[in-house]
C-alpha cells in the first residue's frame, strides 16, 4: 500500500504518530506536511496532497489540520475527492465500505473517544462493498460543481 500525508501546524504531533504507524505497517508513505508549529494554510495542503495522489499509484491520503474540519472541506472541492473526518473507528470502517472515501482527515486538536491511530487502522482494513453503494457514490460525485 502506499499514501500521501499532508498536515498544517495545528496537527504536527498527530501527522508524526500517523506517519510512524504507517510506516510500522509496511506502508510506503509520502508525506507532504510540516513539522514546524508555524502558520501554514489547511487549503494549500490539501491541494498539494490531492495533486500529489492524482499522480497515481496511492490507494489513500490522509489530511490533518487543527480540527480536521477545515482541510476535509477544502480537499471535497477538488474534483475525485471523498475524504470524510470520521470520529469513531466505525464511522471510518463504513466510510470505506458504503461510500469508498479516498481521503480521511484527522484533528490535532481534538480530544477522540477513540485513538486516532486505530479510526485510522479501521478505514484501512476496511473494503469498499460496491453494488448499490456505487449507484450512490456516482450520485455523490455528479454533485461536483453544482
Amino acid at each position: 500500500m502506499k499514501a500521501v500525508i499532508a498536515n498544517d501546524h495545528g496537527a504536527v504531533d498527530l501527522a508524526a504518530r500517523i506517519v510512524r504507524h504507517l510506516k510500522e505497517r509496511g506502508i510506503d508513505v509520502t508525506y507532504l506536511g510540516t513539522d514546524k508549529e508555524e502558520s501554514v494554510d489547511y487549503p494549500d495542503k490539501a491541494e498539494e496532497c490531492v495533486n500529489e495522489y492524482r499522480k497515481g499509484g496511492y490507494d489513500f491520503g490522509v489530511l490533518l489540520c487543527g480540527t480536521g474540519i477545515g482541510i476535509s472541506i477544502s480537499a471535497n472541492k477538488m474534483k475525485g475527492i471523498r475524504c470524510a473526518l470520521p470520529q469513531t473507528r466505525y464511522s471510518a470502517e463504513m466510510t470505506k465500505r458504503h461510500n469508498d472515501a479516498n481521503f480521511i482527515a484527522f484533528g490535532g486538536r481534538v480530544e477522540y473517544s477513540e485513538d486516532p491511530v486505530e479510526i485510522l487502522d479501521a478505514y484501512i482494513d476496511a473494503t469498499f462493498e460496491g453494488g448499490r453503494h456505487e449507484r450512490r457514490i456516482s450520485k455523490m460525485m455528479a454533485l461536483e460543481g453544482r
